[in-house]
């Protein structure tokens, strides 16, 4: 029997409303036995599609401990932890790997490949998703590498590259499979006040495009404006008030 058209409607609105990143009473821990530290205290948070959230905080207060988590690169080890509706908590290898395919990550140091073009970082991250093997990846890879004005410098090798034209085939290889989330750790962090603006507002536009959400990790105030929403992070706890965490900077 065909579903009416006001149930079709909720569920689509219930399947848009669901968090695309949903954290409950997260708690995780480094080392063992004796030298055990808990370094996250029960974090709660959900960030919605295309929503574009940035986390800030003093250093060592375990943002960046909280991003790896969420793209799959450590195990989560108590609480709940849900990417795109996937629990990873006790996620095994195969599905840990096949949600990365649907996560962007951008890191303080770019981690590009040297002795690669620029065309040919992009199209590296192509190349680890089967749906694109039959496609121009080469042309697809251009075709990002221009939208972050990086036309002219193509065929270049990253050694050749500054450090924000680095950062923007960065953004271009985390962003050219488009992905449904992006992680970003302090894209900013190496970048003059210029070169980080444009970074980040090219990263906003881009990923609006694609409604994809952005969780991005940042001691940049400059760049505090492009987000829907801040969290404020100290002590391995997600807290409420902004100036605490200002305090304790």
């Amino acid at each position: 029997m065909t579903q009416p058209w006001n149930s079709q409607h909720d569920a689509q609105k219930n399947l848009q409303s669901t968090p695309v990143i949903s954290t409950q009473q997260l708690t995780h821990y480094f080392g063992q036995g004796q030298l055990r530290k808990q370094v996250l205290f029960d974090i709660n948070l959900n960030i919605d599609a295309g929503e574009i959230v940035i986390m800030t905080g003093p250093s060592g207060s375990g943002k960046t401990t909280l991003l790896t988590l969420m793209g799959g690169l450590r195990s989560a080890q108590e609480g709940s932890l849900q990417i795109l509706g996937q629990e990873l908590r006790g996620a095994g290898k195969q599905q840990l790997t096949q949600l990365r395919q649907n996560i962007g990550y951008i890191f303080q140091a770019h981690n590009l490949l040297t002795f690669l073009t620029a065309k040919q970082n992009v199209r590296m991250s192509l190349e680890l998703h089967d749906r694109y093997l039959e496609q121009n990846l080469d042309q697809l890879a251009s075709d990002i590498l221009e939208r972050v004005g990086l036309e002219q410098r193509i065929d270049y090798y990253a050694d050749s590259l500054s450090g924000g034209q680095k950062q923007r085939v960065a953004i271009a290889r985390a962003l050219v499979s488009r992905p449904k989330i992006v992680l970003a750790d302090e894209p900013t962090a190496a970048l003059d006040k210029k070169s980080g603006r444009d970074v980040v507002e090219m990263l906003q536009e881009l990923a609006k495009e694609q409604n994809c959400t952005i969780l991005l990790v940042t001691h940049d105030n400059r760049i505090l404006d492009i987000a829907d929403r801040i969290v404020y992070m100290e002590d391995g706890r997600l807290v409420d008030d902004p100036d605490m965490a200002a305090r304790a900077k």
